[in-house]
């Protein structure tokens, strides 16, 4: 049965389980686990040649795909774990990528340190993402596209749009012909905004999602929930009032006085849920110091000697 919701048009016809068609050359390849992490949404476009968007379905998956359609395209969106996690499979097609992905995408610790700030926690972080979720590097890509560019394949006619905020190589795409908007990690989701990474920026990631909210579409596919037909502006609602959510959530951490180390052992965000309890601390960390910093502008919480604490008789 095919992933879906009652957002999901009930016409959509099921191909292969997971696999459904929207529209046009436009398909809808559901994650396993229902596409969340480590998993990912893909998307199928069929034609004279058949393209896949991101790799991180899952291998059996990932491989029953391309026995039925034979991929010949891969397009990475960005170059998260989730997304390139079984790229490598199809390692002999023609691979195209974001202008803005660092040549460290074909090294699981060099992008490690990237996704993590340090050698030693990247080291960390490509045992974890290679031992629990099977991710591999990918290799340099064939062709890279870059913001505005409009890419005929697959049938489709796919504008690039560059997203920045929830990672610097982070792109959205508009197919045309069917109005679809692929938001990918404006992902729609209860979590909320995933700012983990050290060069995740929370405003830039605001600029980004009012920036796509604001194109003409038919419908709405992100990377971790099922197709939603319609503008969904109600959606992107929701998910920018989590910016506000999390930030109110680290706020009610600072009651009594905390260092950035003691809040993110809390683990707010997680609740203790990832295996690599360093890795989890490291993201929990970011994500918190994201936070903290709009808080200390807006004068809610104050720092003294590397503690934090919430200013009194300030309303949120």
């Amino acid at each position: 049965m095919c992933y879906m919701t009652r957002d999901f048009n009930s016409k959509t016809r099921s191909l292969r389980g997971f696999i459904a068609h929207i529209e046009e050359s436009v398909h809808f390849v559901a994650g396993e686990g229902g596409g969340k992490f480590p998993a990912s949404n893909s998307f199928l476009l069929t034609g004279s040649e058949n393209v896949l968007i991101d790799a991180g379905i899952g291998l059996e998956r990932l491989a029953e795909v391309d026995r039925i359609h034979r991929i010949d395209v891969l397009v990475i969106t960005h170059s998260h774990p989730d997304h390139i996690r079984h790229g490598y499979y199809l390692a002999d097609r023609h691979l195209l990528m974001p202008r803005e992905t660092p040549e460290s995408v074909s090294d699981l610790v060099m992008l490690g340190e990237r996704f993590m700030g340090s050698r030693q926690a990247g080291c960390e972080w490509a045992k974890f993402v290679s031992e629990e979720f099977g991710v591999r590097a990918l290799r340099l890509p064939d062709q890279r596209f870059k913001a505005g560019d409009v890419l005929e394949i697959g049938g489709a006619r796919l504008e690039a749009i560059h997203a920045p905020g929830h990672l610097n190589d982070h792109y959205c795409f508009l197919e045309h012909n069917s109005g679809t908007l692929i938001t990918t990690d404006i992902d729609l989701t209860s979590f909320g905004p995933w700012c983990g990474n050290p060069e995740s920026d929370l405003e830039l990631f605001k600029d980004s999602i009012l920036r796509i909210m604001s194109l003409d579409r038919r419908r709405l596919c992100s990377s971790h929930k099922a197709p939603i037909t319609g503008a969904g502006h109600e959606w992107f609602e929701k998910f920018l009032e989590a910016f506000e959510r999390q930030k109110k959530l680290i706020l009610d951490l600072c009651v009594a006085p905390a260092t950035l180390d003691e809040l993110a052992l809390r683990s707010p965000f997680y609740r203790n849920t990832l295996k690599y309890k360093n890795v989890q601390f490291l993201f929990e960390r970011q994500m918190i110091s994201k936070h903290l910093s709009v808080l200390c502008k807006e004068g809610l919480v104050a720092e003294k000697n590397g503690y934090y604490y919430r200013v009194e008789g300030k309303a949120f």
